[in-house]
């Protein structure tokens, strides 16, 4: 069987000590008050059949309550280790992170409770620079990051 496809969205911005990379903060009570490889490339499972370019943007607009665009450039797949695969496209854009509006899901809490909550799948958005996108990005997906941050300091990136 093939390991499950999310795909999203890295927008990043000109900051004034260089890149600065869109990541969105999981809600909910797990995520509560934590903060190092916590954040996430705004992203979502890829329904079968979907364009995943498409799901990416979906998924974007889900969890964010906005909307990009721009010339999207694809970026390397990456494994997580829980072996999702993550594709990802980089687009250049500096979007309002106050104004955020997230989708809702739905989680039993405490596991295994029977105990329904309902909250928004992002409770958060911000820019952050190369060194602390790093370090808040989740472990399995800073390849992404990685590789972001090359492409924008080649030449022409």
């Amino acid at each position: 069987m093939a390991p499950p496809v999310s795909a999203g969205i890295l927008v990043w911005r000109r900051g004034t000590a260089g890149a600065e990379f869109l990541l969105a903060h999981p809600g909910g009570p797990f995520w509560r008050g934590k903060d190092e490889a916590a954040w996430s490339v705004p992203k979502g499972l890829v329904d079968e059949g979907e364009d995943p370019l498409a799901a990416a943007l979906r998924e974007f607009t889900e969890e964010l309550g906005q909307t990009v665009s721009g010339e999207f450039v694809e970026l390397s797949a990456c494994r997580t280790p829980g072996g999702k695969i993550v594709r990802c496209w980089l687009v250049e854009g500096d979007l309002d992170v106050s104004r955020i509006v997230s989708n809702t899901v739905e989680v039993e809490w405490p596991r295994r409770s029977g105990r329904i909550l309902r909250f928004p799948e992002v409770d958060q958005a911000a820019y952050f620079d190369a060194e602390a996108a790093l370090v808040r990005i989740h472990k399995g997906q800073r390849p992404i990051i990685v590789e972001a941050i090359r492409r924008l300091a080649a030449p022409g990136g």
